[in-house]
């Protein structure tokens, strides 16, 4: 995608979404590219799971997967399986440019992905670049259910604009640096039922972040300990199955932690 055409969609998206929620922010067609993006971001972030018009989803999808493609997709297959495990792998990067058949999303018990502007959380990330139609189709998952997603558990959704096919969210512990017996239990069944989904779904690649852990304040080599022992087990418990999971981190410290787990 050129930079004028990146600018030309923003410069139509981003005065819909001010019209539609009745705001105004300044920006005029002097405005940045990068600025337009931001607020294009924020604005996507606050805006409630309702339909959109099908000419602006036309515009925001290859606005998305223009960002996308500038990225640098990953495939599973690239990833190099680690030597002590070939169904296992590791990967540090951006979980939205690998392209798998699901990856795993730290979601909120709402399941409507994180709502403040611009937040550099995963969920916010995942939520912005599969585009408004993945909290749509979250709100109707979840206005079918009739109540909140319990912790441990979890819900699978297309993933739109993304390269992967589908994305599993599954809401984790909030450990507070303290995890408890249950934290820990809890923990192990978000992995467990994220791959049981899998299952389900004949999906053969899935993709974990590191739940629970950052704000969540699961402390880091623990997860870390608990999500490879229950991968194991899943996977030597349903050998029947193809399942290639990739253990995705975003900081030197978690590549270094699960490194020496799977080593």
């Amino acid at each position: 995608m050129t930079e004028d055409r990146r600018r030309e969609l923003l410069l139509s998206l981003v005065p819909a979404l001010c019209a539609e929620r009745g705001v105004e922010l300044g920006l005029g067609e002097d405005a940045t590219t990068d600025k337009l993006f931001s607020a294009f971001r924020a604005l996507v972030n606050t805006r409630p799971p309702i339909p959109a018009d099908p000419g602006w989803l036309s515009m925001q999808d290859e606005l998305l997967q223009g960002v996308i493609a500038e990225a640098g997709v990953t495939r599973v297959e690239d990833v190099p399986p680690v030597a002590a495990d070939p169904r296992l792998r590791l990967w540090r990067g951006d979980i939205t440019t690998l392209a798998a058949d699901a990856i795993v999303n730290a979601a909120n018990s709402q399941m409507l992905g994180c709502w403040v502007p611009g937040h550099h959380c995963i969920d916010n990330a995942i939520h912005t670049f599969a585009g408004v139609q993945l909290r749509l189709a979250c709100a109707e998952l979840m206005d079918a259910q009739g109540y909140e997603e319990p912790t441990g558990m979890a819900k699978i959704t297309p993933a739109y604009n993304l390269p992967s096919r589908h994305v599993i969210h599954t809401v984790g512990p909030i450990a507070q640096g303290r995890p408890t017996a249950r934290h820990r239990l809890q923990l192990a069944s978000c992995y467990r039922s994220c791959l049981d989904l899998a299952a389900k779904g004949g999906l053969h690649s899935v993709v974990f972040c590191c739940i629970s852990t950052g704000i969540f304040g699961f402390p880091q080599r623990e997860a870390a300990e608990i999500a490879v022992r229950v991968v194991r087990e899943w996977l030597d418990a349903h050998e029947d199955m193809d399942v290639t999971v990739v253990f995705n981190v975003f900081s030197c410290e978690d590549e270094a932690i699960y490194g020496s787990l799977l080593s």
